[in-house]
């Protein structure tokens, strides 16, 4: 069978900002790069997720930038499905996908046991997408490589990893790999290259590093989530959030925010120890209602090489930088529900971070009808969730198969992204066009992506595209 030249089809991400699943087919090899849970509608979600483009078992082996799950999440049912190969992530992320895949695995059995009870006698059970035990067979097929070394994947692919700044643990992955359908000068296969950046992070934020340069190559993936915005710096982004609480809490209301229980939670826990410290904020009840962020920020413990350096050294005089000195955190149902019985003004903090399922949900239904009270999104709201509705400010939300009033105040402080801005992208891409063959832009919506588009092209690049599910880059 001759050799064909390497290609990369964009399976998830694609003119969405979820499920990111880029398939590289490269020297005899199928590698994966990422494999995310895609989160929307239910049925389509359902749909994209439990079935797979290609056959798993034809996946020699994954590279997986970071530990959020529209990025791994839907590794345990890849392995479910036939995939024996290994899982290439840094330590770091292995550590949080740890904790992520666990509790996505109990969310998926909870759901399908709760669908199961509400079926019509005689229809086929409902199965979870993956159960724990496949999360742990997964987790033993992960592999940890460090940031800033290149490693040797066998049959000429090289792998190199370098901070991406968005996540405790996030990759740029640098890939090189032989071509056998070209010739180099030496004689032997021409040597191809490929960059993908995962989610990129902002600079000049606290906590993570700033990203590194992105590596050159033949063909680069970059996300464009934010490729026509730009955010506030965050001195301003303090000032805000203080003012949002300030406002609240002299009402007498409850801050309650939707987050991420992975990297904005812990952000957000930063920005308000700060403000405390500074004396520009009282001291009040915090609330992180979410035993899988307490798990998640027991990881970041566990990696401070992950830190700045303002980090690391505030780290040194306060090791409670994100403890329960100064925060709750809340894990048992009956201290969650407590929390909605009580009058005192405070800030409950609560997953999921788009408003689609967990303990938030309780929380907005008990205290959006309030004026007094304050809904302060954080975070970006896909299209058709419960989160953009907010956002929207729709006078009704439908939450639990009940309409309630959205009389609450909505705040959005948009500064709290762990992704790269406009200016940020433009930095870090421009200098890349005299040596980049192709451009691709995943992982955002379309008018972010065409403004991205645009800038690029001025800046020099000559192949510049925002592909589609299914559409496939070659090398020339």
């Amino acid at each position: 069978m001759p050799a064909t030249p390497p290609s990369i089809t964009f399976w998830g991400a694609a003119h969405t900002v979820t499920g990111s699943m880029h398939l590289l087919e490269a020297a005899g090899r199928n590698v994966l790069l990422d494999c995310g849970l895609y989160q929307g509608r239910r049925d389509e979600a359902n749909k994209r997720n439990r079935h797979f483009p290609f056959d798993p078992a034809s996946i020699d082996f994954v590279i997986l930038s970071h530990a959020h799950l529209d990025h791994c999440g839907n590794l345990p049912n890849l392995v479910r499905h036939g995939f024996k190969g290994p899982i290439y992530c840094t330590p770091a992320t292995r550590d949080l996908m740890a904790v992520m895949l666990a509790d996505s695995a109990k969310i998926q059995e909870e759901d399908a046991a709760f669908l199961n009870k509400v079926r019509g006698k005689g229809e086929r059970p409902i199965e979870p997408l993956y159960d724990r035990k496949d999360v742990v067979r997964t987790m033993r097929q992960v592999e940890g490589r460090t940031y800033w070394r290149h490693h040797d994947l066998g049959n000429g692919f090289e792998l190199h990893f370098v901070e991406a700044g968005h996540l405790l643990g996030s990759a740029m992955v640098h890939l090189t790999f032989p071509d056998p359908t070209r010739t180099s000068s030496a004689g032997g296969p021409l040597t191809r290259s490929l960059t993908f950046t995962g989610d990129l992070g902002r600079r000049n934020l606290p906590i993570l590093r700033d990203p590194s340069a992105v590596p050159p190559a033949e063909v680069v993936i970059t996300e464009c989530t934010y490729g026509g915005r730009v955010h506030p710096k965050a001195d301003m982004l303090a000032g805000d959030l203080a003012a949002v609480v300030s406002r609240t809490v002299e009402r007498g209301g409850k801050v309650i925010v939707p987050a991420f229980s992975l990297g904005r939670t812990q952000q957000l826990v930063y920005f308000l120890h700060q403000l405390i410290g500074d004396g520009r904020l009282p001291r009040l009840p915090i609330y992180v209602d979410s035993p899988l962020a307490a798990a998640a920020t027991n990881v970041f413990r566990l990696h401070p090489e992950c830190f700045d350096d303002e980090t690391a050294a505030l780290l040194q005089s306060d090791d409670d930088l994100f403890g329960e000195n100064l925060v709750r955190y809340v894990r048992s149902v009956e201290e969650s529900k407590n929390l909605n019985r009580s009058a005192e003004p405070g800030i409950i903090i609560a997953a999921s971070g788009m408003c689609e399922a967990g303990r938030i949900l309780h929380h907005l239904k008990h205290n959006i009808e309030d004026p007094r009270n304050t809904v302060l999104i954080i975070g970006f709201q896909a299209p058709n969730t419960l989160g953009r509705r907010i956002v929207d400010k729709a006078p009704e939300v439908r939450i639990h198969d009940r309409l309630w009033k959205l009389n609450a105040e909505v705040a959005v402080l948009n500064g709290f992204s762990g992704h790269a801005d406009k200016d940020d992208l433009h930095a870090f891409l421009a200098a890349l066009a005299p040596g980049t063959k192709k451009l691709r832009l995943v992982h955002g919506e379309a008018d972010q992506a065409q403004a991205l588009m645009d800038a690029m092209r001025q800046a020099g690049f000559k192949d510049v595209a925002y592909p589609d599910r299914g559409d496939k880059v070659t090398w020339e």
